[in-house]
């Protein structure tokens, strides 16, 4: 293969790649990328193999955090299928074979689901990107639920005390552990004493201040969504990633701004704000819906106000505030 065609290919796959960001183009990109794998890989110079295997990782991408329709998940098990078979480098051969997993993970939940729940969902969107989908949301990511079931631990942790000094939950939260974390307690129904030092250092003794409540859904929804563009991309490095699902950005990725400037994907922020009212690097606090808290908040920035005013030299007996 010369280099012209090559070169045109690899228009081609970004072409292809862009267009996996639009629903009503997905399917068609998938399979027009399966078509040029199955043509052309074996050919391949090693960089044109490279920049198949990054479409096919952004294909992957895109279905872990924005669809959940089975028909999208099947043209993608697919594609997996086919470029496992093609790829020579062990990593390359790893990553599908995991994506491959996934998707019969997916596929094989959806396929057990019942039919009742089915027709009571069909009709159930939910907003995404300012639009309301025809897609049942999907589930939390499973960091969102890890992290979730640590602070219940903590709390439990930090009223539960046992005559013996061992380190013993309510039978009601460890019920919840094994559900959702099997086999993680040992034979006397503790935890392990690493989960509990990871626990202890994440809440220190006496630190009973309450959670703080969840983004306003009116500022989530005023959020900004902006498009990745070459210029910003540039801007940003070429190493720039979304802090959440650690997927690198490319052109033509949608991502929503917080007020602190830092960007995500939708699909991967709203989980988050779903739980935290705060940026996921900074910790740059949103509104809630909370009145008690927000007047909460009120009240100790005004107090911290009259510390710091209490604290600038005194002159003449009087204190000067600034």
């Amino acid at each position: 293969m010369d280099g012209k065609h090559e070169n045109e290919l690899m228009q081609k796959l970004q072409d292809l790649q862009k267009q996996l960001g639009k629903k009503q183009m997905f399917e068609e990109a998938v399979s027009s990328i399966r078509s040029l794998l199955h043509q052309f890989y074996l050919s391949a110079s090693p960089s044109l193999r490279k920049s198949f295997f990054t479409v096919i990782s952004r294909v992957a991408t895109v279905l872990k955090t924005r669809y959940t329709s089975p028909g999208f998940w099947n043209a993608g098990l697919g594609l997996f299928l086919e470029a496992e078979q093609l790829v020579s480098e062990s990593s390359e051969k790893q990553h599908l074979q995991t994506c491959i997993a996934r998707a019969r993970e997916q596929l094989n939940e959806v396929d057990n689901q019942p039919d009742e729940s089915a027709q009571n969902t069909r009709n159930q969107g939910y907003l995404f990107e300012g639009h309301l989908t025809v897609d049942q949301e999907p589930p939390p990511p499973q960091w969102l639920v890890q992290s979730n079931l640590m602070t219940s631990i903590a709390a439990s942790m930090s009223q539960a005390e046992t005559s013996d000094g061992s380190n013993g939950l309510p039978q009601e939260l460890m019920d919840r552990i094994q559900e959702l974390m099997p086999n993680i307690t040992d034979e006397s129904n503790n935890l392990p004493q690493e989960m509990i030092d990871r626990l202890m250092a994440m809440f220190p003794e006496g630190d009973s201040a309450p959670r703080a409540p969840p983004a306003s859904k009116e500022v989530v929804a005023k959020l900004p969504i902006i498009t990745v563009t070459t210029e910003i991309l540039a801007k940003m490095g070429a190493d720039a990633e979304c802090a959440i699902c650690k997927d690198n950005l490319v052109v033509g990725d949608s991502m929503q701004e917080m007020p602190c400037k830092h960007t995500f994907h939708p699909p991967c922020l709203k989980p988050w704000l779903d739980e935290h009212n705060s940026c996921p690097i900074c910790r740059h606090e949103l509104r809630t819906d909370d009145h008690e808290y927000e007047s909460r908040k009120e009240r100790e920035k005004e107090a911290e106000e009259e510390r710091k005013g209490a604290a600038n030299a005194v002159r003449g007996g009087e204190y000067m505030y600034v």
